[in-house]
């Protein structure tokens, strides 16, 4: 059984564009090999609301798919161990 989930995923601009770069390809990768990757948004550079981790611009990424029920947890907890993540949020559709 399979459902429909919607990850944002704020990246980090302090590092540079290479930094994002491997962030959106590290993140694509892992969701490619645990679902099915249906549409990736992206919205780049954005002024963010309030400070995160004292930074006040993020790199804004949208990724709709479609996985087993266990793996966005399991995507949340890759995302909060890995340095250059803001944050991230995922929803199902």
């Amino acid at each position: 059984m399979t459902n429909k989930y919607e990850a944002c995923m704020i990246f980090s601009v302090a590092n540079g564009e290479e930094a994002v770069t491997a962030l959106k390809e590290k993140f694509a990768a892992l969701i490619a090999e645990n679902g099915t990757v249906e549409n990736v948004d992206e919205w780049g550079k954005r002024k963010l609301a309030y400070l995160i981790d004292d930074e006040a611009e993020g790199f804004y990424v949208f990724t709709t798919f479609e996985s087993a029920p266990e793996f966005p947890a399991e995507l949340e907890r890759v995302a909060g161990i890995t340095e250059g993540v803001l944050r991230v949020m995922t929803t199902r559709k």
